[in-house]
């Protein structure tokens, strides 16, 4: 060998030097020991004694430890490798020998063992026959599957034997014992693993290290310093030692530096197996992390090779060892530590979509049921399945995931237990995901600028996860969250979020002014959890939703499609492209229809939805807490109203703190109801009321209107409960029974004028809603009680109400008759043989039949609601009803309406099937007579009634009668129908009263007619703006509806009129003049007997 080292020699050199104490010079040919033989030497001198026939084993160990060959010393200086023990043989590759450390020497650190602490239990027997140097050899021999008999090819198991040629010539030189011992054990070692055939040498080294583990831990000798476990234990650790070089430099054994981290593959075998890493192993080699830094890197490299690799993988391939993996090396914080630290664990500036391929967490979350190839692979050709076979599907894929996010919840948890450094990074890592997805909740999302739905929502429910430990039934921590956490540097960016009641600049403003101190753990988890369920799981939801829209509408387009075929029949060409476009849109679909049900199977998981939903309502309640924080809520109840002070912190709080909370419950009402226990129903209820009832602390009013959805889903009938999952609290919770009348009556107004381009239709929308839920709890006498109550209380804000509760009846009732109106006329056009109608003319006729089919039982459905609502309120409030600024309105449109069903034009109503638009016309008419019954008591209704000089026609109500009569098949009894008549009897006294009294009254002058409705004026107020003088009733009655002066649009209250005392003087003087009676001066302001 060259005097001069190669690079490479001086760094195999620096790596061996760690396994062991260089030999010193040695002491020629006197056959001295070293000290490290000595030291071996002295372990082996205290074994048992054996008989005086047999060879002194000390001296036989001395005998193979002392290698002293002229040659070898005369090249120590100038070869490095001599000094361990390393001697060239006639071009064999150089024999290692690494010998036990010496005290005080740097060396691997060793696993600790347990029974080094309390000495082993009881001392092994020993044979007779089996001498300490013996045993030796045939443990070592079976540990390493060596052999120095050339011709003993396998052992007494059949398992192949190593011959190692060198060793033994080595020994026969010195005429020392040919047998194994630890003295040559390295030199074996690495002759062997170089020589290997079929085999690696890290396989053939990690299936050694489990065959030593295991003699070592059966170990029962009762003394550390029984030889045996020092021979173990110094096996143990070459065993480790040339497992490393094998992965750290593969060249020492003669093989190629591999492409990829040669121990990579082994951490995806069964720990168990011969081929896999153990427990064991990990611990080892993790005891010498510190020492020798190349163990970390290539224990980290091979786990970042897993996650290169598992980036390419799905659910459909075998990734469970990947993950396993990672989980078993995890359990190790200096592991972790040393993982976090990686430059794969957090990139700079990685884009969304890249997060689950190129982080090294990454590839672990993106392995889920949603993706492509996997939806596909569980819902194959869907138009085809049936629902058994789908729900089916949908319960394999969750029983699949679940298994997986039990695995990522370990694996996170280690992470964020194993150290302070290892925690921050972990969060970090998911304020990451976080982050860098605000693109998810974008009106129209680029799927491919984006992290995916199956990564994000595993992100979510590991975030969900880590929540648990504090979210417990008393709500003991909810103090722990910090309340100023977003105003000290938080981990998630909420810069661009819409706040709850600010504007950009307000929040800019507020988030400036910076709080001093740390946030702790559980703040931190809870805002983060916020976030990801926002970009995650809240978004993946609103996805859904969508593509169920988009999939109904290319169902239609295939429809249309399949229609304009017989256009292409004469021609094969464009029948072939027709037929290939047409397959390419179905296939489309079908990929569509598997991501939806992949999507609908794993959102549907109640295990999962379960612990979201004790994650929501710990928000709620926090919420609850910040808009009245003198109150202490949830110790002491909540009170309503909210302060008009509204806390600047509230309203600078991203909107999507609350709009999440409505999402996952509106989620969970439509499809998973009998989740929702009683308790957490509690503050879901408090919070819809809360925020309903003090509507002015929410800006956007779809947020609103979610709160609304709540609880009309929760009053859908499930199984086992009629009123649903919400109805009997509604129905016995105190602040349910106090607060939510007035709370949706204020939001019933509200919806009037939601601000967006599509309110006209939203209100409708809410309003239907809002009439369930008033059916629902009806039935209950607190609720009545507080309807009258808001009449006498709140007169202007239940006036108001009654008003838009009209202007709905007259709208849609009108609407859904004149869309019946239409079918009927379209229908007979299309049906009539004398209308001979070419095709455009039939297709655009066909086109309106099926828009006004559409129209019709979309307002008939309305109309059947507001009809109900108006009959039950008319019956517990016909006082209510009948003030002077609703009474002329209601009797306008029942007078309208009972003329359409019966009058001349009713003919008009009738087209076939009417039940499939919900038009019932004897139902429709029997209630309308309801509400007319409700006030047949009230003489100035009776007054209205016959003043409807457009509407009222008494041959309408005897016509109503016949009807009911005839076909009413029970709807009304032989006392209403009497009651009926008598009230049309009524109707016509009073109308032959009326016309009398206006002909006596003669010519009125036009100063005393009402400008609007033209009548004589009772109550003139004169309106600032304008100058103009109106009747009070009438302009109270015009503000309901509109905020204006109806004269010039300026804005105008009822407060803001002024009494026209003059004017009304003038006008009770010429009511006195007409009846021949001296002017009433401040009398009261309507004469009853011309009104």
């Amino acid at each position: 060998m060259s005097d001069t080292m190669s690079d490479a020699d001086k760094i195999r050199n620096k790596r061996l030097a760690k396994l062991g104490n260089p030999t010193t010079a040695r002491s020629g040919e006197n056959g001295e020991q070293d000290a490290g033989s000595a030291e071996a030497s002295t372990q082996i001198s205290e074994q048992p004694s054996v008989s005086p026939g047999t060879p002194d084993p000390v001296e036989q160990v001395r005998q193979q430890q002392n290698i002293a060959n002229a040659a070898a010393n005369a090249s120590s200086t100038s070869n490095p490798f001599s000094q361990l023990g390393i001697k060239p043989t006639n071009g064999e590759a150089p024999r290692i020998k690494i010998s036990a450390a010496r005290s005080g020497q740097t060396t691997p650190a060793k696993r600790p063992d347990s029974s080094s602490a309390g000495g082993l239990r009881t001392k092994s027997p020993m044979n007779a026959r089996d001498s300490p140097a013996a045993w030796e050899n045939r443990t070592l021999s079976g540990i390493f599957r060596l052999t120095l008999k050339e011709d003993l090819l396998q052992d007494s198991h059949g398992h192949d034997l190593h011959y190692v040629p060198s060793v033994k010539e080595d020994l026969e030189e010195q005429g020392a014992p040919v047998r194994f011992s630890t003295a040559v054990l390295d030199q074996a070692i690495l002759q062997a693993a170089s020589n290997l055939k079929d085999t690696t040498p890290l396989d053939y080294l990690l299936a050694c290290w489990k065959r030593v583990s295991r003699q070592y831990r059966g170990m029962k000798s009762g003394s550390t310093e029984d030889p045996k476990y020092n021979i173990l234990k110094e096996t143990r650790r070459l065993c480790m030692s040339y497992c490393i070089f094998a992965v750290t430099e593969p060249d020492m054994f003669g093989q190629e530096p591999p492409a990829s981290n040669p121990l990579m593959p082994h951490l995806l075998v069964d720990p168990e197996d011969d081929r896999g890493v153990c427990h064991e192993f990990l611990s080892e080699a993790v005891s010498r992390f510190q020492e020798d830094k190349s163990v970390k890197d290539a224990l980290i490299g091979a786990i970042e090779e897993l996650s290169r690799k598992l980036a390419n993988m799905t659910m459909n391939d075998s990734f469970k060892p990947y993950v396993l993996a990672l989980r078993n090396a995890v359990r190790y914080p200096a592991i972790v530590n040393a993982i976090v630290q990686s430059s794969l664990f957090l990139p700079q500036a990685i884009p969304a979509q890249a997060i689950e391929k190129n982080t090294l967490l990454g590839p672990f979350f993106q392995i889920s049921p949603l993706q492509s190839e996997v939806t596909t692979n569980y819902f194959s050709s869907p138009k085809t399945r049936d629902k058994g076979y789908i729900l089916n599907s949908q319960r394999a894929l969750r029983m699949t995931l679940q298994t997986h996010q039990n695995d990522l919840n370990e694996i996170v948890n280690q992470f964020i237990r194993a150290s302070a450094d290892s925690r921050t990074k972990m969060l970090d890592w998911f304020a990451l995901t976080a982050n860098a997805n605000h693109k998810r909740r974008a009106m129209q999302v680029d799927q491919k600028a984006v992290s995916s739905d199956g990564f994000m929502i595993n992100v979510t429910i590991c975030m969900d996860s880590l929540c648990e430990p504090f979210m417990d039934a008393t709500f003991s921590k909810i103090d722990r969250i910090d309340v100023d956490y977003l105003r000290r540097d938080p981990r998630i960016d909420i810069r661009e979020e819409t706040k709850l009641n600010a504007d950009q600049s307000a929040s800019d403003r507020f988030y400036e002014q910076k709080v001093d101190g740390t946030s702790n753990f559980i703040s931190e988890v809870f805002f983060l959890t916020l976030a990801v369920h926002h970009y995650g799981s809240e978004a993946t939801n609103t996805k859904l939703e969508q593509l169920e829209k988009d999939l109904k509408h290319m169902e239609k387009q295939i429809t249309k499609f399949e229609l304009d075929r017989h256009q292409y029949l004469n021609n094969p060409r464009q029948l072939a492209a027709f037929e290939a476009a047409l397959k390419k849109y179905k296939d489309q679909i079908d990929k569509g229809l598997s991501y939806k049900y992949s999507v609908q199977g794993v959102l549907l998981d109640e295990l999962n939805q379960a612990r979201s939903m004790q994650f929501m309502r710990y928000v709620i309640v926090w919420l609850l807490r910040i808009v009245a924080p003198q109150q202490n809520f949830p110790k002491q109840s909540l009170k309503l109203p909210l302060p008009e002070e509204q806390p600047e912190v509230f309203k600078c709080l991203p909107e999507y703190f609350l709009e999440d909370v409505v999402s996952n419950y509106k989620f969970i009402m439509r499809n998973m109801p009998q989740t929702i226990t009683s308790t957490q129903g509690d503050e879901l209820v408090m919070l819809c009321i809360t925020f309903l009832r003090s509507s002015e602390y929410i800006k956007n009013p779809y947020l609103k209107s979610g709160l609304v959805t709540i609880l009309f889903h929760g009053c859908w009938e499930v199984y086992g409960r009629s009123k649903g999952v919400l109805g009997d609290l509604l129905n016995s919770l105190p602040f349910a029974t106090e607060h939510l009348l007035h709370a949706l009556m204020k939001f019933y107004i509200e919806a009037e004028n939601t601000g967006t381009h599509t309110q006209f239709f939203d209100k409708f929308n809410i309003r239907y809603e809002i009439f369930q839920i008033i059916k629902n709890i009806w039935s209950n006498t607190i609720y009545r009680e507080r309807l009258s109550q808001e009449a006498k209380v709140n007169l202007d804000f239940f006036v108001r109400f009654v008003n838009l509760l009209l202007n709905d009846v007259t709208f849609v009732l009108d609407e859904s008759l004149t869309a019946f109106g239409k079918i009927h006329n379209l229908q007979h056009d299309l049906e009539d043989p004398s209308h001979s109608l070419d095709e455009a003319a039939r297709t655009e006729k066909e086109e309106a039949l099926a828009t006004a089919e559409g129209q019709a039982k979309s307002y008939m459905q309305l109309t059947n609601e507001t009809v109900a609502m108006l009959k039950l309120f008319t019956e517990a409030l016909a006082e209510s009803f009948t003030m002077p600024e609703i009474v002329q309105r209601l009797a306008d449109m029942l007078d309208y309406n009972l003329d359409a069903m019966v009058g001349p034009k009713s003919s008009n109503l009738k087209v076939p099937n009417a039940k499939q638009y919900g038009f019932e016309p004897i139902v429709l008419l029997s209630e309308l007579v309801d509400v007319y019954l409700n006030l047949r008591e009230k003489e100035n209704f009776h007054l209205a009634v016959a003043r409807d000089g457009r509407s009222y026609k008494p041959a309408n109500f005897e016509k109503a009668t016949t009807i009911l009569r005839r076909v009413g098949g029970g709807l009304k009894s032989s006392d209403e129908l009497a009651a009926w008549t008598t009230l049309g009897e009524t109707f016509k006294k009073v109308k032959e009263a009326d016309d009398q009294a206006e002909e006596d009254m003669g010519e009125v002058p036009d100063e005393f007619l009402d400008p609007l409705m033209f009548t004589l004026m009772e109550d003139p107020v004169f309106l600032p703006t304008s100058k103009i003088s109106i009747d009070r009733s009438t302009i109270r009655s015009h503000l309901l509806s509109d905020p204006n002066d109806p004269f010039n649009r300026a804005p105008l209250n009822i407060e803001d009129v002024v009494p026209d005392t003059e004017l009304k003087a003038k006008i009770q003087a010429f009511k006195a003049e007409k009846k021949g009676k001296k002017p009433i001066v401040g009398g009261e302001a309507m004469d009853r007997s011309f009104t």
